[in-house]
């Protein structure tokens, strides 16, 4: 993609049940703005966290769910590549299908600890984060967003799911490729197969002694299986977005930019925010 990037860190809530996310993504926004020579937008406030129910967050949260899919509408619009900061990974909701509709051939990278594929009739938890993949991919209509076909989506680093939202993955179209896979990175790139790609990364998929994070989960990728995945992705696939979501701002040594460096490498150089 010709162009240049718009880099935008949502600060408004959507379902954190963590004042984390917010931090961190006043801490990420800037440093990332300076990688990529460009001055960060934050939007929005942030709000109590609480552990609403997904109907009361889907309410509260519209704006909020709605402005992160104009940002990326906006940056594509404009043929600039999207890289969004967010607490929870609820903004999926409206970032995915505006992606796709903008690039029809593209795949989902979801690089997530969860599968986020819980439903209204299977969470257990009740937790909007939890079920955005799923109404996503419209296994449940959340009012809001285009939705996504499910075989458009490869999710890689999964390690922890409901029995009942197992049972939803592996009858969908989706691929799923666990942190425990052994040629991870080969699996990957099969999947993905060379199309475009818009990477979804939640920092849990890294394992908890690589970076702690505010939903730790055991067996995950090490910060060098990261980077080197993300490194053969961009190797065979055009990137046209990037969101990162539920950092906690905690990054000692870095890690957590280190592992981006991929994916900002693959982003033009000349970069400015969109107005």
């Amino acid at each position: 993609m010709e162009g240049s990037v718009s880099l935008v860190g949502l600060l408004c809530r959507t379902s954190d049940r963590s004042a984390g996310g917010a931090r961190g993504v006043q801490d990420l926004a800037p440093r990332l703005g300076e990688r990529l020579g460009v001055e960060p937008r934050l939007i929005g406030s942030p709000g109590d966290a609480r552990p609403a129910p997904f109907e009361y967050d889907m309410r509260d949260s519209r704006g909020c769910l709605l402005e992160a899919g104009g940002q990326v509408d906006d940056a594509l619009s404009g043929g600039n590549v999207p890289v969004l900061l967010a607490g929870d990974c609820s903004i999926c909701l409206t970032t995915l299908s505006t992606a796709l509709r903008h690039c029809p051939e593209a795949r989902v990278l979801w690089l997530d600890a969860h599968g986020d594929f819980n439903t209204p009739e299977t969470t257990p938890s009740r937790f909007l984060g939890g079920m955005s993949l799923a109404g996503a991919c419209r296994l449940w209509d959340p009012g809001i967003g285009a939705g996504i076909p499910a075989d458009r989506v490869v999710l890689a680093g999964v390690r922890e799911l409901d029995p009942a939202e197992r049972d939803l993955l592996e009858r969908s179209e989706a691929t799923v490729i666990g942190a425990s896979t052994v040629e991870t990175l080969v699996a990957v790139k099969n999947a993905l197969d060379g199309a475009p790609v818009y990477v979804h990364l939640d920092v849990d998929v890294l394992d908890p002694e690589a970076l702690r994070v505010q939903d730790p989960v055991a067996g995950g990728l090490s910060a060098d299986k990261l980077y080197d995945l993300l490194e053969a992705v961009v190797e065979d696939s055009e990137l046209i977005g990037v969101e990162v979501t539920a950092f906690g701002g905690e990054d000692e040594g870095g890690v957590l930019m280190r592992v981006l460096e991929p994916l900002l490498s693959a982003i033009p150089e000349g970069a400015h925010v969109d107005g």
